[in-house]
């Protein structure tokens, strides 16, 4: 047989270019599939939450509920006495007993808070008096100790994953916690891998002299369905062509993408270019300037990608995963990523309990010098804070303080973690989920660190975000964000939105009438949000029944007041009317993106103004939920 020589060796990124001309690389079709199947699978559409997680506020330990103010000044030497009401919470329990004043309530690790209380005290750090039978408190508690707000976590109506998403553990733990049973998922590519050789045999066999095991389709099988594909592993063909033209048109039949090994090199055994040169348009290269790797060869069958990789096992997974790997992602719908250890800053001062081993989970996000991790603050009870997470920070059980700018390693929670094209950070909205959904259909991988208004600014002046979403009102000049922003920002116009009071519907008196009744009860929101700006200068020097209650999301807010806990909030009009308050327009405020004047061109932020455009799709998507253009 006549030798047969590589057709032209060229660099790899022409190679690639080259390649991916000529095969299609769209996602093949999506499947509706249960939860008990979805790990690895890669979600086709956003999975949007139908309740809240959690759905009421809930005790974080076994103890007392209380009214915070009720503990202070308590000390081992001095405790607080508070009496003890005839009710006791346990999970699944409704208390009907509002904690007056001087009050406690026995309650269990997630049981339902009570009317009137603002924190748990824990039983270790309690005693029951044998003769009065009172609680005695021996170290006072701040709003909001040990308890979880409801839909703080995760609000209805919210997008929780966005498509694109791969699903691991993490995923599936949030896909349970909102009583998700099915999702639409990607449908995995089905991959052939067909070894070919006379000297070829499967492991168990018998190996004579000259003979190799059949290593490379195991490691290429494990490989595929590693990356989320299906592996179809043929029978290996010996050097034959007919036998080789059999196999590869049965592979070429039967599956998305199609692997060979061996007979690539310029020996008179090479087979398999014989048969996939035959093929059209077939053989687009033959012959990369790689080592290892060389002998690739890169094909296709119409638009369908037929890749001979060569013999040697490094050579071909190394080339798997410099050719084949991305074309299988984008075949599944999922997205090029990265592994390893990463070294990062930290980008907040972080307090630990000494005595302690620490992780604290982290999202990763690049700044203008290297990593930044930021901690993902919601809680030990969150499930999105831990699929959101990009890794953890092992904090030693001697360090009481990490302090913002240290560098810390960062374990990744995956061997892979996504790089972000787009990384938002500051004020959450469910605007902002609309505007993230849409460039994520368009391919881009979006990271969304919700930290306040105040924070996020912050972020965007260190340079550690593309764009900070923000509403902050500056009372001086009565208008909204361009106060804030120095040389080195660039305010890009978002929408408007309505923030008001709300109450319950079968409220009769005026919004502004409970509001000033001393004896109702309000929500607040948590220090640094733009609404708590909105909320002190409606209440000036007033600090009304529940003003320690700070929940961090207008998901909380509208929660605490439906299930009567507050009688009333402020929120934006988009929440109140999904959870059926009432609401009284306050003002109409402007939320927009304070953008890095030296990332304004860069892909993810030209793709989020140009989404912002009118007429745009995001546009369109928030005008569908009730926002208003700027």
């Amino acid at each position: 047989m006549r030798q047969q020589q590589f057709l032209e060796v060229v660099d790899r990124d022409d190679a690639e270019r080259r390649w991916h001309r000529a095969i299609d690389t769209k996602a093949i079709g999506e499947e509706c599939v249960a939860i008990d199947c979805l790990l690895g699978r890669v979600l086709a559409r956003d999975v949007r939450s139908e309740i809240d997680v959690p759905g009421f506020d809930r005790s974080n330990m076994d103890g007392f509920a209380v009214r915070a103010a009720d503990t202070f000044g308590a000390s081992e030497e001095r405790p607080v006495r508070l009496k003890r009401n005839a009710e006791s919470i346990p999970t699944g329990f409704h208390p009907e007993i509002e904690i007056a004043q001087g009050t406690a309530t026995v309650i269990a690790t997630g049981g339902m808070i009570p009317r009137g209380a603002d924190a748990v005290v824990p039983v270790e750090i309690t005693d029951i008096d044998p003769v009065t039978g009172e609680v005695m408190v021996h170290a006072a508690r701040v709003p909001g100790a040990a308890l979880s707000f409801a839909g703080t976590d995760i609000g209805a109506g919210e997008v929780v994953l966005f498509s694109g998403t791969k699903l691991t553990s993490r995923e599936t733990g949030v896909l349970a916690a909102i009583g998700c049973a099915t999702v639409w998922v990607q449908r995995r590519p089905r991959i052939a891998i067909l070894s070919t050789g006379d000297e070829i045999r499967a492991p168990g066999e018998e190996l004579r002299p000259g003979l190799v095991y059949d290593s490379n389709s195991r490691i290429l099988a494990d490989a595929v369905t590693e990356l989320g594909g299906e592996a179809w592993v043929l029978p290996s063909v010996p050097d034959d062509l007919g036998a080789v033209r059999s196999a590869l048109a049965e592979a070429i039949a039967g599956a998305d993408l199609v692997l060979l090994s061996g007979g690539t090199s310029k020996g008179e055994g090479d087979l398999n270019a014989l048969a996939v040169a035959e093929l059209e348009p077939g053989v687009i290269v033959h012959g990369v300037a790689l080592k290892p790797g060389k002998p690739i060869c890169l094909a296709a069958a119409g638009e369908k990608p037929v890749v001979i990789l060569p013999g040697f096992p490094t050579s071909a997974i190394f080339t798997f995963y410099e050719f084949v790997a991305p074309v299988l992602l984008r075949l599944s719908g999922a997205r090029p990523s990265r592994r390893g250890l990463a070294r990062a800053r930290l980008a907040v001062d972080t307090v630990s309990e000494r005595g302690r081993l620490e992780y604290l989970l982290v999202g990763l996000v690049e700044g203008d010098e290297g990593l930044v991790a930021y901690p993902m603050g919601k809680g030990s009870g969150s499930v999105t804070a831990f699929s959101r997470a990009d890794g953890f920070v092992r904090i030693e059980r001697n360090t009481e303080r990490v302090d913002s700018g240290c560098e810390v390693d960062v374990r990744l929670l995956a061997r892979e973690v996504s790089p972000a094209d787009l990384i938002m950070i500051g004020s959450h909205c469910i605007g902002l989920d609309a505007i993230a959904s849409v460039l994520a259909r368009q391919g881009l991988q979006i990271k969304v660190l919700a930290v306040g208004s105040q924070a996020g600014l912050a972020a965007a002046q260190r340079g550690e975000c593309d764009a900070a979403p923000i509403h902050l009102l500056d009372p001086e000049t009565d208008s909204y964000n361009a106060p804030f922003l120095g040389e080195d920002l660039v305010l890009l116009p978002g929408y408007r939105r309505m923030q008001g009071i709300v109450t319950r519907v079968d409220e009769t008196r005026a919004a502004m009438t409970v509001v000033q009744d001393p004896a109702a009860r309000m929500v607040n929101r948590n220090r640094g949000a733009g609404t708590r700006i909105l909320i002190d200068s409606l209440l000036g020097d007033r600090r009304p029944p529940g003003h320690a209650y700070e929940p961090r999301s207008h998901f909380a807010v509208a929660r605490a007041v439906e299930q009567k806990r507050a009688d009333w909030g402020v929120t934006i009009e988009t929440v109140a009317k999904q959870a059926g308050l009432a609401f009284a327009p306050l003002r109409a405020e402007h939320y927009d993106f304070a953008i890095p004047r030296a990332r304004w061109d860069r892909p993810g932020v030209t793709a989020l103004r140009r989404a912002l455009q009118a007429g745009g799709e995001a546009r369109e998507a928030l005008l569908r939920l009730g926002f208003k253009a700027p």
